[in-house]
């Protein structure tokens, strides 16, 4: 028994090293995996995402919190999104149509509508918040509905 024990002993720094280097490895690579898979599936999902009703919760412009109903007279503004790249702006009962393009790195989003074209910076993204930023009108904040 003793003989086991020493060889035991004296070979279990080896095999925990190799065991060790091993596994760090494979977590390295499923991590790398998981990451890359991620960035897929985020890349796709989040034109899928952004299909839906998004009321304005909050706007910014120069670091001034600005008060959405005296600004458009009502607390009903909303942007919607849908299939086939076709958006509607709602403000109040008024209504402006046009189309929505987002970049390949979801990093910009492009609406075309009512004459204008507006290219927004997307701050940050989920399936139910969205921050989006554009020179002229500043940072809003929409919550989807």
């Amino acid at each position: 028994m003793r003989g086991f024990y020493q060889c035991f002993i004296s070979n279990y720094r080896n095999n925990c090293y190799i065991f060790r280097t091993k596994t760090l490895k494979m977590k390295k690579i499923i991590l790398l995996l998981a990451v890359a898979f991620a960035a897929v599936t985020v890349n796709a999902q989040t034109a899928k995402e952004l299909i839906g009703r998004w009321k304005l919760a909050s706007w910014t412009m120069k670091g001034k919190e600005m008060d959405i109903k005296s600004t458009f007279k009502t607390n009903d503004v909303f942007q919607i999104f849908k299939e086939g790249n076709e958006f509607v702006s709602v403000i109040g009962d008024k209504t402006s149509s046009g189309t929505w393009e987002l970049s390949a790195d979801n990093k910009q989003l492009t609406i075309k509508a009512g004459g204008r074209t507006i290219v927004f910076t997307i701050d940050s993204f989920s399936g139910d918040k969205r921050v989006i930023t554009a020179d002229k009108l500043g940072t809003s904040l929409y919550v989807k509905q």
